[in-house]
């Protein structure tokens, strides 16, 4: 299936396209449908802000769209920064600035008390009609400082997730601590946010187009 992504965020298509095709669809970014749209994400939840995007994107390209709306929640901040995730600094996508936020935020945070998750809403739209909206977390704690490695983007050197993935399949507990951003893409979708809300989305989306008539 051809299928719009609707994000402007590199970090973000790159994952998208990457277990998108792996399922067998064709991926199309903005840039490549000629879009040049950023929605105003007015929601009060991960999913409500996917749909937004998902319906807008849809409408502009004509194509069934996915969209990703995501963040992390920390728990020793109530949640927060939650869906104001990418602009939790003031302003939005400044990466640098949000992980300086949140460790200093975390500063007097002791070891057992810095858990997190990232979550992870998808919303895939057919234009015009229905949409479907499936979720994704990976559990974990928020590092004393950046792990930085030659992946991930975000927080991605801020979060240490509980799990990692095995190469070939499968995955094992993280015992060495390592970030989001030094797990290899195939040791970071197996047990990602988003890896999992695209993997309960493969698993729906055909009794969803046979729903909708729209195999």
């Amino acid at each position: 299936m051809k299928i719009c992504a609707a994000t402007g965020n590199p970090g973000k298509l790159k994952e998208l396209r990457r277990i998108l095709e792996k399922q067998g669809h064709q991926v199309l970014s903005q840039k490549e449908l000629g879009l040049d749209l950023d929605p105003e994400e007015t929601g009060a939840t991960f999913a409500e802000n996917a749909a937004i995007k998902a319906a807008a994107f849809a409408a502009a390209s004509g194509l069934p769209t996915v969209a990703d709306d995501s963040g992390l929640c920390v728990d020793a901040l109530g949640g927060a920064p939650g869906v104001y995730s990418a602009r939790y600094c003031g302003h939005h996508g400044d990466d640098e600035a949000n992980n300086d936020k949140l460790l200093d935020a975390m500063k007097d945070v002791p070891a057992g008390q810095r858990g997190a998750r990232f979550v992870s809403a998808v919303c895939f739209v057919l234009p015009g009609r229905a949409s479907l909206t499936c979720m994704g977390e990976c559990p974990g704690r928020v590092a004393f400082q950046r792990l930085p490695g030659d992946y991930g983007f975000g927080y991605d050197p801020l979060f240490i997730p509980d799990e990692r993935g095995v190469e070939g399949g499968g995955k094992r507990p993280n015992t060495e601590g390592a970030s989001y951003a030094q797990l290899t893409p195939a040791e970071k979708d197996a047990i990602s946010h988003r890896g999992r809300a695209l993997e309960a989305l493969e698993a729906e989306l055909d009794a969803f187009l046979k729903e909708n008539n729209a195999e």
